[in-house]
This record gives C-alpha cells, sequence and structure tokens, in this order.
C-alpha cells in the first residue's frame, strides 16, 4: 500500500511539473543555467535567481533564493534586513562574528548587498560589495557565520594631463578630465607658493602627472599625484612626491627642498577675498573708520575652514563682534584668527593640538557681518600683520642622508612630466 501511494505521490509531482514547464516557471538545475538554450531564463525580468537540484532519494530538493538590494542614502545593515524580513538574530551574529563583520555596519549608498536564503526561509550567506576590489562574504557554519573579506589585485597606471586656465582650478581642471581628487590635491601641493583665491590668472597652466586605479583592467579611482608643475602668473613651480621609507612622505621641488611651508597661503580651498588688510578701512556696519587687521574670504554658509599652520586652539567660543571665533597659537611667536563662523569642528576643545590644513570650523555670518565669509587675522609676537605680504618661515632643505634615494625616486617622475609638457607642446603647434 505505502508503495503505491509513493507511486500516486510521484506521478503527481511529475503532472504538476509537465504542466508548469509549459509556461516557463519550473526552476533548471544548475548545470541547465550554464547552457545556451536557458540563457533567456538569466535574463528574465523577475528580480529572484533559484537553483534547484534534481531529488535523489527525497521527492524535495535543495533550494536558495538571491536577495538582490542597493543601499540607499541613510540606510543601514539593520534597515536592509528589516526590509528583506530577516532575522535580527542572523544580524548580530554577523556583526560580532570577528573584527571582519563589524565591516558590515560601515555601508555606502549605491552599493550591492546579496542575501542568499535556503527553502525554510534561513540566511545562508549575506555578501557586500564594498568597492570594486573587496567585497564581505557572511557565510552561516554550525555556530553562526563565517565573515570573510575578499580582495581583488589593484593595479596602477601613471596617467597624466595638462590644462590651461581660463575659469578655475577646479573647472578647468574637470575639463581637462581630472577627478576632484586629484584636483583638490594639486591644490593641497602648491597652497604654500600660489593663492588659488588671489593670485590664479587666465592664462596660468598647470601639468599633472598621477596615479590611476584599476581593477580587472578597468579604471576605478585615482590614486596619488607623482609629479607636477604649475606656471602662476609666468613663475613655475614644480613638485614631485618622495618617501623616504621610514614612513614619511611628501612632495619637494627637485632640488630636494619640501614645499610644506610652516603656513598655508589661505585657510579654504577656492574662495575668494572679499577685504583686504587695510587699518584705515570704512567699516560696512559701523559706519565709522575702523582698521581691518585681517583678510575676509567670502564663501558659502558650512564651507569648511582650515588652520593654516600646526599649534594649539587657545580659544573657541563667541567674541563680540567677531561672533565665532577659534584662535590657534603655533608655537611662542605666531597665531591666528577665524572669524564669523557658523560652527565649530566636532572633536576639538580648548587647548586641542591641530595639523595645519586641519578644518576647525565652518564658514558663517555671525557677529557684525554683511554677508558670509571668514575673517582671517595673522599675529607675530602679538602684532596684526598682512597674511598676504607677511615674511613667514620656510621648510628647511632635505636632509642630505636622503638626497640619493631621492634623485633615485624622482628622476623617472620628474623626466615623466617632462615628457607631458613636451607633447603638450606639440600638440598646440
Amino acid at each position: 500500500m505505502k508503495n503505491k501511494l509513493l507511486k500516486t505521490a510521484l506521478l503527481a509531482a511529475c503532472a504538476i511539473a509537465g504542466a508548469s514547464a509549459s509556461y516557463g516557471l519550473i526552476p533548471r538545475t544548475i548545470d541547465d543555467f550554464r547552457t545556451k538554450q536557458h540563457d533567456e531564463l538569466i535574463s528574465s525580468k523577475v528580480n529572484q535567481y533559484t537553483h534547484y537540484r534534481a531529488p535523489v532519494a527525497e521527492p524535495q530538493g535543495d533550494y536558495s533564493q538571491d536577495l538582490e538590494h542597493t543601499v540607499r542614502a541613510g540606510e543601514n545593515l539593520s534597515t536592509i534586513f528589516s526590509d528583506l524580513n530577516l532575522s535580527r538574530e542572523d544580524l548580530h551574529k554577523i556583526v560580532n562574528s570577528n573584527s571582519t563583520g563589524k565591516q558590515f555596519a560601515a555601508m555606502e549608498p549605491g552599493q550591492d548587498v546579496v542575501a542568499t536564503i535556503n527553502a525554510d526561509g534561513e540566511l545562508e550567506q549575506l555578501t557586500y560589495a564594498k568597492n570594486p576590489f573587496e567585497t564581505l562574504v557572511a557565510t552561516r557554519n554550525d555556530s553562526g557565520f563565517d565573515v570573510r573579506l575578499l580582495s581583488k589585485k589593484i593595479d596602477y597606471q601613471i596617467s597624466s594631463s595638462q590644462a590651461v586656465i581660463h575659469a578655475s582650478l577646479f573647472e578647468d581642471g574637470i575639463a581637462a578630465g581630472l577627478s576632484e581628487k586629484i584636483i583638490l590635491e594639486l591644490a593641497d601641493i602648491f597652497a604654500w607658493d600660489i593663492d588659488f583665491a588671489l593670485n590664479l590668472q587666465e592664462g596660468d597652466r598647470f601639468t599633472v602627472v598621477y596615479e590611476t586605479l584599476l581593477v580587472d583592467g578597468k579604471a576605478f579611482d585615482t590614486g596619488d599625484i607623482l609629479a607636477a608643475e604649475f606656471v602662476n602668473q609666468g613663475k613655475t613651480y614644480t613638485a614631485v612626491r618622495f618617501s623616504d621609507g621610514q614612513g614619511q612622505t611628501g612632495y619637494y621641488t627637485p632640488n630636494g627642498v619640501s614645499l610644506r611651508k610652516a603656513f598655508l597661503q589661505t585657510p579654504m580651498d577656492f574662495a575668494r577675498i572679499s577685504s583686504h588688510f587695510n587699518l584705515h578701512r570704512h567699516h560696512p556696519i559701523l559706519n565709522t573708520l575702523r582698521a581691518h587687521k585681517g583678510v575676509d574670504y567670502a564663501a558659502s554658509i558650512g564651507t569648511p575652514v582650515k588652520t593654516t599652520g600646526d599649534g594649539k586652539i587657545v580659544f573657541r567660543g563667541s567674541k563680540s563682534g567677531y561672533g565665532n571665533v577659534v584662535e590657534v597659537q603655533h608655537g611662542p611667536k605666531y597665531s591666528t584668527l577665524y572669524a564669523h563662523l557658523s560652527g565649530f569642528k566636532r572633536g576639538q576643545a580648548l587647548g586641542s593640538p591641530v595639523k595645519q590644513g586641519e578644518v576647525i570650523g565652518y564658514v558663517g555670518k555671525t557677529g557684525l557681518a554683511t554677508g558670509p565669509h571668514l575673517h582671517y587675522e595673522f599675529r607675530i609676537d602679538g602684532k596684526h600683520v598682512n597674511p598676504l605680504t607677511a615674511d613667514l618661515p620656510r621648510s628647511l632643505p632635505m636632509d642630505a642622508a636622503f638626497m640619493a634615494r631621492f634623485k633615485t625616486q624622482t628622476q623617472p617622475l620628474l623626466a615623466r612630466l617632462e615628457q607631458v609638457k613636451g607633447e603638450a607642446i606639440v600638440a598646440r603647434n
């Protein structure tokens, strides 16, 4: 009797399978997926992916389903698990499986997450593509989940570009095919010698040699600038990247003099001067003659403000007509002031050490200000000086012990820079 029932059940299953196949809904085996005649199933509009293995001893087989999700702004792993109807207990196990599992907590918008579910609705595997070369994979095991970070090999290619300034460094850099990252790095490299807010003019030009990062032969990001030249108002500035082998990397002139000076020319990127240092200026609000002991930089509210030198915060708060202010002491002789800020950088306080170029606040219009701008002051021995014309300290030449290594490492990069410049001249002619 039992054999008769089993035979009846199998015949019924075959009948159902035959009916389903007539509508193209029967799941195929993994081998079938790999054949050309079933390619149309792979490109189906159905937003899931199923596997079916033929039964051996039992009338039902292993089944899995891939649920795909693209991370949206504001989402995290918790909200994604909720959207996909996944167990919060599994979420806890994955994140706390090991140090790698904690990386699932930092998900970027636009990246893909794939959850593989078994026939019982349990999560078997979670895959998250962090970037083009790193993928997090959490696989269920007897005790929880095993989480691994799989990495692809990154290849480096040397790229180059040259542009002439017509509008701004940013606009002309983008037009020349450079990424925002490379443009900002270029501005940082020459920030000690070129005031991009005041001194940039039409006809200036730059040449840059930089790294392009590739995975599987496809470019996905840019690396470091290796060498660059900027011609500003007829004066040529050249920089080349050098690592001394002891953890220190920086940009130097071809003669080995560091481009990093004690103070930056400006406390902001791509800002314009709206008011110069003037001890006899007519105040626009008070309507009186009042010394303007600094330089004003016009910029939109929220623009990051950077300290121009290494130092320590000695004041952070409100100060009458200055509004929100940060003052930084740079050793016993120099100090700088940043006023009219809309807010302060989190994590900093009175007495906090700050590094050159570190953000300390954001542009605003607090205090006596007619519009959003930064008021920047520079003092030497307590006396106000014009930061645009003051004789500020410069860096010392490279240690002689590193000079031979410097020449060997930088000579090919400078040769490539000259080659790019030569090719540009030929193209123009």
